[in-house]
């Protein structure tokens, strides 16, 4: 897992032709709210989460988000153990994002 800013974040999205953003918040906090092209798969949803998680494609480049970024760091830190190749973890999360936002 590495740990980037906001705008570090941003720039590297824009150029990555293999990112995937995963927004790992509940569906209540997607409701107010997120990143275009999100996809959300909630942590707190405990196994269901991990049994979603091993469905993804591990050569993608998978820039997860939450609330503040503490829940984002412990998926991305899963992902890691699970043999995820680069996961990369919004300092701040979506309570400090400045960019693009969906309702």
């Amino acid at each position: 897992m590495k740990e980037l800013s906001q705008e570090e974040w941003r720039e590297q999205v824009e150029k990555d032709g293999n990112a995937v953003i995963l927004d790992v918040r509940t569906k209540e906090e997607v409701d107010e709210g997120y990143i275009p092209e999100a996809k959300n798969l909630d942590i707190y949803k405990g196994r269901e989460f991990v049994e979603e998680i091993e469905k993804l494609d591990k050569s993608k480049n998978y820039y997860v988000y939450c609330r503040s970024g503490a829940r984002s760091a412990q998926a991305c830190t899963l992902m890691d153990q699970m043999g995820f190749n680069k996961t990369f973890n919004l300092i701040g999360g979506f309570s400090q994002w400045q960019g693009p936002k969906s309702e």
